[in-house]
């Protein structure tokens, strides 16, 4: 039986991860003499993640998705909203013991491994070292359980006395998903994890996270630009654009019939994924806004070849179209 059939048959459980209206909002200098902005990098999201699922967020540079990954992981702190891990208010952590030890529960997956590898320590140093801040664990008990995960993602017991220098890119993300399991974590934020590798070193990782996800029951907040990748991993789908989720829901409905036009440009744009009965190339007119200065109205308005004045004047809702959320006063016409 698939991890998906289990999970529709197993009794529902309390989410891994729960946001409710999360927000992250900067203040920004405009230079010497033109004051300060406000940046609102992530702007009212909100999403679930239970035990073993996906979810894929996926959006141009700037539109907040490491913004959202960095809150995930407790590195920073909210402006707005709840965020809520395994069961608990983020924002309620009452001391650094209690925070610590929710932050075992989530660990982070960085998009370069040539720069997320100490490269003066070995392997095996590198992979021990969650464990001796984390744990009492003594120097052998360190060292088998550094080997252990080195003979899950791939590793030879060779590679334990190495340094990161002396592997391929591909190798030296398996050293840092390892390292990200060490404290057998719920839930895995993976950041661009295949984005510097080669396509067919990409497949391998993937299929790496898929099989370490069946065994260790583990969740993923995996966020990409590419949605030729997310499709391979994701179950479900979030959609980013200027910091506000344009369309998310299951990735099926979302691949197969997008109802958001941002949605459909993505998708249009990535070779090989075909979007509804006719594949159309979708061309965006002018560039990304500014964040310090997003449009009035619905956020994708000076690009989207279906704007009205309703879209120019009117910030559209939220809303349950077609089996997913949809931020677009037309989606229907989309069905």
């Amino acid at each position: 039986m698939s991890a998906a059939a289990e999970r529709a048959r197993a009794p529902m459980a309390a989410p891994i991860a729960e946001a409710a209206a999360l927000s992250r909002t900067y203040r920004v200098s405009r230079g010497l003499f033109a004051g300060s902005a406000l940046l609102r990098a992530v702007d009212n999201i909100s999403f679930d993640l239970a035990e073993g699922e996906t979810l894929g967020v996926v959006g141009e540079s700037g539109c907040g998705k490491s913004t959202l990954a960095r809150m995930v992981t407790l590195i920073e702190a909210p402006s707005g909203g709840s965020l809520r891990i395994i069961g608990k208010e983020t924002a309620k952590i009452a001391g650094e013991a209690e925070r610590m030890e929710l932050r075992r529960t989530v660990q982070m997956v960085f998009q370069n491994p040539y720069g997320s590898l100490n490269p003066r320590k070995k392997v095996g140093t590198i992979l021990e070292e969650p464990l001796v801040i984390n744990t009492r664990l003594g120097a052998a008990e360190r060292e088998a359980a550094a080997r252990d995960m080195m003979a899950k993602v791939g590793l030879r017991p060779e590679h334990y006395r190495r340094y990161p220098h002396m592997f391929s890119g591909g190798q030296r993300q398996r050293i840092a998903i390892a390292r990200a399991l060490m404290l057998r974590p719920r839930l895995v934020v993976a950041d661009e994890p295949v984005s510097a590798l080669d396509v067919s070193i990409q497949a391998q990782v993937l299929n790496l996270l898929k099989d370490l996800q069946e065994e260790f029951r583990l969740s993923y907040l995996f966020i990409s630009h590419d949605l030729g990748v997310v499709r391979h991993i994701a179950d479900k789908l979030l959609v980013m654009y200027l910091g506000r989720a344009a369309e998310q829901g299951p990735k099926k409905a979302i691949f197969e019939r997008p109802l958001h036009p941002y949605t459909q440009a993505l998708l249009a744009s990535t070779p090989g994924i075909e979007i509804g009965r006719k594949r159309q190339r979708i061309i965006l007119k002018g560039e990304l806004p500014s964040p310090l200065a997003p449009p009035p109205g619905c956020a994708f308005n000076t690009r989207c070849p279906h704007a009205t004045e309703r879209c120019r004047a009117e910030r559209p809702e939220h809303r349950p179209v077609g089996g997913r959320l949809v931020s677009c006063h037309y989606a229907e016409k989309f069905l």
